[in-house]
This record gives structure tokens, sequence and C-alpha cells, in this order.
């Protein structure tokens, strides 16, 4: 079986269609979603109905999912003190997005384990301990270990961090983060995701890069007007920080 795996959509609907049409012509069988769908991107309500019209996915929760499920004084206060022009984002998506597309986001699992052609694999954002915990590359192995410690699936896939890694472990499992459909974070940005092989208990995995339209985005980000989505749009053009 044939899976595609997004992560960090943040409302790119430019990114999202050019994987989509990747995935579609890479034959993939199912798609596997790890959150972060709606916050700080150029067109949040647009991507959150692409989502939740596909009833055939296994998506799970993102940190920014739950920001604006639980939208409110302490997310606001979180996001001000170090995230600024988060806060000014999600202000402005909660605007854009109804009670449905709430609970649609509150109502994602925060991770998965599930068996795929008998290979177990477990589906998180950040990482099995928290949904904003970042696996990077080149981090020490043994820190990789100790946040996965205490799981027993086989492939561990995340997000979150918007930038795509690989980790074989001394416990024989496989840790892979997928990178960012809606806001990569790479040299050259673009749309990043994985596609993964499963056959009788094994995988093959390889990251998928993906040109689009970011000059687009870009330019719609920029057009939603709240203070700091001039420097959310040169992040789809030039990216240099991740935020959340």
């Amino acid at each position: 079986m044939r899976i595609a795996v997004l992560s960090d959509l943040h409302a790119n609907v430019q990114a999202l269609e050019a994987v989509m049409n990747d995935v579609v012509n890479q034959s993939c069988e199912h798609v596997f979603c790890l959150g972060d769908i709606a916050l700080a991107g150029p067109q949040p309500k647009e991507v959150t109905d692409y989502v939740m019209a596909q009833n055939e996915w296994t998506v799970i929760q993102g940190n920014t999912d739950k920001m604006i499920a639980q939208y409110g004084p302490e997310v606001v206060e979180f996001l001000e003190a170090q995230y600024p022009v988060m806060a000014n984002a999600i202000a402005d998506d909660v605007l854009a997005l109804d009670d449905s597309h709430r609970a649609f986001l509150a109502n994602l699992p925060p991770m998965l384990s599930l068996d795929v052609e008998g290979c177990n694999v477990l589906l998180v954002h950040g990482s099995p301990r928290a949904n904003n915990e970042d696996i990077l590359p080149e981090m020490p192995l043994e820190i990789v270990e100790e946040i996965i410690e205490g799981t027993t699936e086989k492939l561990i896939l995340c997000g979150h961090t918007h930038i795509p890694c690989g980790y074989q472990t001394r416990t024989n499992q496989t840790v892979v983060n997928v990178g960012s459909v809606g806001r990569p974070m790479t040299k050259e940005p673009k749309a990043c995701y994985a596609i993964i092989d499963f056959s009788q208990g094994g995988f093959e995995i390889r990251h998928r890069f993906v040109p689009y339209d970011n000059k687009l985005a870009a330019q719609i980000m920029s057009q939603r007007g709240f203070v700091g989505a001039d420097r959310l749009a040169d992040l789809l053009l030039n990216p240099v920080e991740r935020h959340i």
C-alpha cells in the first residue's frame, strides 16, 4: 500500500493543490495528515473546508489546530508573549472560520497508532511526548531515542518543524519528519511531504519536494491585512524562521 503523509498545511491552497496533484500522479492509495491545517496562512477557510471534505483521510490534531479550537485569553496571552505575529494571525483566522471548522479541529485525535500492512505506525504532530516538541535534523540520536521512549511502533511519523529529516534508532524504530506542505522551511521553499510504500510488515520512505506558486500564495497572504501578514508572506518566498 502506498500512503502519502502530509503535515503543516497552514492554509496554503496553492501548495496543497500542487501536492495533491502529485499524490494522484504518484498513485497513492491513502493520505495521512499530521495536523496544523489552518493557522497563519493565506486561506484558512478554504484549506480547512478541503480537509473536512476528505472523509477517507486519516487526520490528527496539530498544536495550532488545538489553539484555534481553544481560542481565548490564554491562547492570546501565550502567543503575544512569544510569537506576536501569530497572535495577530490567529485572531484573524478565527474570524474566517465558523463553529463547524473549530469543532472539526477540536475533535481531531492528538495521535494515532495504526497497523498498515503488518507494520505498526504512530502518527504524531510534534513528538510522542508533546504536540509542540521539535524533531529536527542533526539531533543526537540519544535525544531522539529519549523523545520516543515508551513507544513500541516500528515507524513514527511527525511534522511540526517544517524541516524534513529521519532517524533509525538503536531500538530498531524509524522516526521520520515529513516536512511541511504549506510553509516549508527548506533552502528551496518547495512544498514537502512523504510517500511510504508498505508491504509485508516493511516499508520504504521518500520525501517529495513539489514546486508550487508561492508568489501567488504570498500575495494572498499579504492581502489578509493584519499586522505581520507581510512578514508571513515573505516566509513563503524566503524561509528563515519557523515561528511555531
